[in-house]
């Protein structure tokens, strides 16, 4: 039954999954940051796409639009990139940058997957590294296409004469655990006796070390899936600063990264919003160090009377057109995207590998770091070691 299971076509698990919405690898940063507030999403994708006719109606009758996507956008993107020295002192012109310098260099983080792929061949490629899987979405006859092009012109869902959606690792788990009991004994088992608690690619910074410390490990731990511990002078974890967390935040998240401590920053990211003390300090050092346009990005509430975000006097779209949106974090206000506190999830080496799938499941994250008895930092299980234990078990299905 488990092979069975495995064997399954990925088109099963992208039912109801929602069309990806992107945007051209000619795009510049500030309009994927004026995009990820449109929207709410957690991540546009990016395309390269050769088009071959002048019009989008043509490119649909003749299906020569070859579009492929290259890589996604998401706000921690941003935040990393806002917090390099050169544009925390002019954001501006950085935000004029092209997308593509978001993307990473090293190619697969996402990729392309017909269909009627097997489960097996998902897990196979996110095992080599994959983060995304895009799957084309069937959207039903040539005049719903039209329909949809009609509706909306200029964001176009469509490519390839397709629309596609992003199949994740969380949608994999999530689909593994609604058929666990054909895998028993194996996710009853304790984790330490399973090999995949990974103790050597812990990203950790001391609570009171400087936030921008943890930066190289925030951009490591966004391509990951993971994220970077917050451990005290014993080894014990207090927190963490997560990706999940930062991309509810909004740009100006830069600004406290470059400023506060590493403990400062857990209580500045929390979705209660940051305390008024935390504010005024990151605003304090901003002008210490002159960065003056920095500093633009604190002024929140001039930006929230008037409807504008910081990156609409530097991108060709406009918010109004869109309605203004909002997330949970500094301001406090309303996202559609889901957000957690700073508190990390934490499990044992002796909980069962169900109960790890079912806590990460639980608050949407793709990890679980591993504590000893007395608090110190062990470790993390994955995701990926999760599928990890679940493809080997095929293998053993298979063989025997």
């Amino acid at each position: 039954m488990a092979v069975s299971l495995l064997a399954r076509e990925v088109s099963d698990l992208c039912l109801g999954k929602p069309a990806l919405r992107s945007l051209s690898i000619s795009s510049t940063v500030a309009d994927a940051l004026s995009a990820l507030k449109r929207f709410a999403d957690n991540y546009i994708s990016v395309w390269n796409c050769d088009h071959r006719h002048s019009s989008e109606a043509d490119k649909i009758d003749a299906g020569f639009d070859e579009c492929r996507c290259v890589g996604k956008v998401c706000m921690v993107d941003i935040i990393c990139f806002l917090c390099k020295e050169e544009n925390l002192s002019n954001p501006g012109t950085a935000l004029q940058a092209s997308v593509s310098i978001l993307i990473p260099k090293a190619p697969g983080f996402v990729r392309h997957l017909e269909p009627n792929a097997s489960l097996v061949e998902a897990i196979d490629l996110i095992l080599e590294g994959a983060q995304n899987l895009v799957i084309p979405l069937e959207i039903g006859t040539m005049n719903s296409r039209k329909k949809l092009l009609q509706k909306s012109p200029s964001n176009s869902t469509l490519h390839n004469n397709q629309q596609y959606c992003w199949l994740t690792q969380e949608d994999i788990i999530r689909y593994l655990l609604n058929s666990i009991g054909l895998f028993c004994p194996t996710p009853i088992n304790p984790i330490n006796s399973l090999n995949i608690i990974d103790a050597r690619n812990i990203m950790a910074v001391h609570y009171d070390d400087p936030a921008s410390l943890a930066l190289p490990f925030i951009a490591q731990s966004l391509e990951m899936q993971t994220s970077v511990a917050i451990v005290d002078a014993d080894g014990k974890l207090i927190g963490e600063i997560s990706p999940f967390t930062l991309n509810s935040c909004d740009e100006d998240v830069a600004a406290a990264i470059a400023t506060l401590s590493a403990g400062d920053l857990m209580a500045y990211i929390d979705c209660g919003g940051a305390p008024e003390d935390l504010i005024q300090l990151v605003k304090e050092r901003l002008q210490a160090r002159n960065l003056a346009q920095a500093l633009e990005l604190m002024e929140e509430d001039s930006r929230i009377s008037s409807g504008a975000s910081f990156s609409s006097s530097y991108s060709s779209s406009s918010d109004e057109e869109f309605g203004v949106w909002r997330s949970i974090g500094r301001s406090g206000g309303y996202s559609a995207r889901v957000v957690r506190r700073s508190e990390a999830i934490v499990c044992y080496p002796w909980s069962s590998l169900v109960a790890v799938m079912i806590q990460a499941l639980a608050h949407r994250v793709s990890y679980v770091w591993v504590v000893q008895e007395d608090g110190t930092l062990a470790g993390i299980v994955t995701f990926a070691g999760m599928m990890k234990v679940f493809r080997e078990r095929f293998e053993d299905y298979t063989l025997g």
